[in-house]
């Protein structure tokens, strides 16, 4: 049975003693536990089921906890992401996912809550002090069953126009476990797939499809309901396996499982990832100065 998770850090927990081309090195900061993955081969990556690259993963406290606009610990994320992405140029953010879907709306709500600053050039951001700021897109593509256009090709349409020099996409993932469901945070520069967290793969995006580097930032909402069942129950041979699987997915169906408080959580975690996220990418602005901008 394939226990299914969007976390290298979990793939890398059932494979670590298979793995050689895999570095692995762990740090405290503000209270942050902090996790860094570098899968340095292909081979690696097949066998912890993930593409070659840097995966961060950031341990939070429960995302149900307030977050204050002046958090220690927002900086700390901020540089996690920024050591990913180019020094110079612009930079598109991504919202991925369904807004009408709340385990999936993580990435619509932190894209409407990113500043953008494209549009802010020339005379007038000189004259309002705003030559600092990094030029910044915002993009919410929505899902195809809202627009009827892949996802991947109105992103690449877009790159292709305003040619960023990175994007940063942001979307809901899977967990294998319960306890990671809104405790955790990821980011990586190997790319994602849309729909990812709620078993809608689409055409991948990454540097190889869109032609610039991708910067993907998740937190697991959903642990898909075979894969925690056949992790709690553990059946011992594959005919276990197969009727596990028959009764928890019923006439081929997926089934997810997520948190009752999930409004919540999205709400404090669409919080928490657009404040890193615009603190990332104004460097050299104040926090109260770029907070009184949003």
């Amino acid at each position: 049975m394939q226990l299914r998770t969007d976390l290298a850090i979990e793939a890398h927990e059932e494979r670590s003693e298979e793995l050689k081309d895999v570095d692995y090195v762990r740090e405290e900061k503000a209270g942050l536990l902090i996790e860094r993955l570098h899968v340095k081969t292909k081979r690696a990556g097949q066998l912890m089921g993930k593409e070659a690259g840097h995966y961060v993963t950031v341990s939070l406290p429960a995302l149900t906890d307030n977050i204050r606009d002046t958090d220690e610990r927002l900086p700390v994320i901020a540089e996690e992401i920024r050591r990913l992405l180019p020094v110079n140029g612009m930079v598109m953010v991504v919202g991925l996912g369904n807004v009408n879907i709340t385990p999936d709306a993580l990435g619509p709500k932190v894209s409407k809550r990113v500043l953008a600053t494209r549009h802010i050039s020339g005379e007038v951001a000189r004259a309002t002090g705003l030559d600092i700021l990094r030029p910044v897109s915002v993009l919410e593509p929505g899902v195809t069953g809202q627009t009827g256009i892949e996802t991947g090709e109105l992103i690449l349409s877009v790159v292709r126009r305003i040619r960023p020099t990175a994007v940063v996409v942001v979307d809901a993932l899977a967990s294998r476990r319960l306890e990671r469901l809104g405790c955790t945070l990821q980011i990586s520069d190997t790319g994602i797939s849309p729909g990812a967290g709620v078993g809608n793969h689409r055409t991948k995006l990454s540097e190889e499809t869109l032609g610039v580097p991708v910067i993907a930032i998740g937190i697991p909402t959903v642990v898909d309901a075979l894969t925690l069942v056949g992790d709690l129950v553990s059946p011992e041979d594959e005919k276990g396996a197969k009727e596990l699987e028959e009764k928890v997915t019923p006439r081929g169906r997926t089934m997810v499982v997520t948190p009752k408080e999930i409004d919540l959580l999205i709400e404090r975690a669409a919080h928490l990832l657009s404040l890193s996220i615009n603190l990332s990418l104004h460097e050299n602005v104040s926090t109260a100065d770029l907070l009184s901008l949003l």
